[in-house]
């Protein structure tokens, strides 16, 4: 029986399928849309280009997450600091949110009350942690807008911070608000909110570790990715950063992430 997986990006999420033939040639066909020297920027970055998709103004990169074309000429001028070529340990941006601060969250528009719920539930999620960085529900504004696109790309997508500010957007895919567990949704929301304070995916460095397929390191690029103190130097199959989760998966912060949130917040 084919087992399916949710690849969940910084930025979007995409059905992946392990050892399928039918995936292999989806993927194709997305990376063969983009010019050389667009590949090329998303490598110069630290990102993998496979699979990438232009996608609203900008390119959907490593299955969620959301570069601008304005984000690839930034972010190349952005020289990280500390990089290193990752293993299995969190990882997070050069870019963080300045903290202490308070980030407001908007849902736009109506959604079904059961999505709604799961909002709510991430940012719980968050705020028991008692970090430098407090998420508040609002009804208008917000730093960070959830909004519900109509899309069969991906199931989320979201960015990383700029400025000392969080990125500020999240789309998430009409069709995954319904059918699907308040675990499943309320894990996708914390984990793009999770690119939207700057953090990269657990697995970036090889996503076999959640998605299947083969091992490839993708090294740092000037987007950098900084290793965490104090997390491990082995897989972590629990984090709730990982690239792919199942359609039941509930992931909520396990030690290493709690660690990771606290040394960063």
């Amino acid at each position: 029986m084919l087992k399916h997986f949710f690849s969940i990006a910084a930025m979007a999420l995409v059905i992946v399928g392990l050892n399928s033939c039918a995936k292999k040639q989806e993927e194709t066909n997305l990376t063969q849309g983009l010019p050389d020297a667009i590949q090329k920027q998303i490598i110069s970055l630290g990102f993998n280009p496979e699979n990438a998709f232009e996608a609203d103004g900008g390119y959907i990169v490593e299955n969620d997450i959301f570069l601008s074309k304005e984000d690839l000429n930034r972010l190349a001028l952005e020289q990280a600091t500390s990089l290193v070529i990752a293993e299995e340990e969190q990882y997070r941006t050069t870019n963080l949110v300045n903290a202490p601060r308070t980030i407001t969250v908007r849902v736009n528009g109506t959604v079904p009350a059961a999505f709604s719920t799961s909002v709510d539930n991430a940012i719980a999620r968050y705020n028991a942690e008692n970090l430098g960085l407090t998420f508040q529900r609002v009804t208008s504004g917000g730093n960070i807008v959830i909004r519900l696109v109509n899309t069969n790309q991906y199931i989320a997508s979201a960015g990383f911070p700029t400025g000392g500010n969080p990125y500020g957007e999240i789309k998430y895919a009409k069709k995954y608000t319904t059918g699907y567990s308040d675990g499943f949704m309320t894990t996708v929301l914390a984990h793009e909110m999770g690119h939207c304070i700057g953090f990269r995916h657990t697995d970036y460095m090889s996503r076999q570790y959640s998605c299947g397929g083969a091992a490839a390191n993708e090294g740092a690029g000037d987007v950098g990715a900084v290793l965490i103190p104090g997390t491990p130097s082995g897989p972590d199959a629990a984090s709730w950063m990982l690239a792919c989760l199942g359609a039941t998966t509930n992931r909520p912060f396990n030690a290493n992430d709690k660690i990771a949130l606290n040394y960063l917040y």
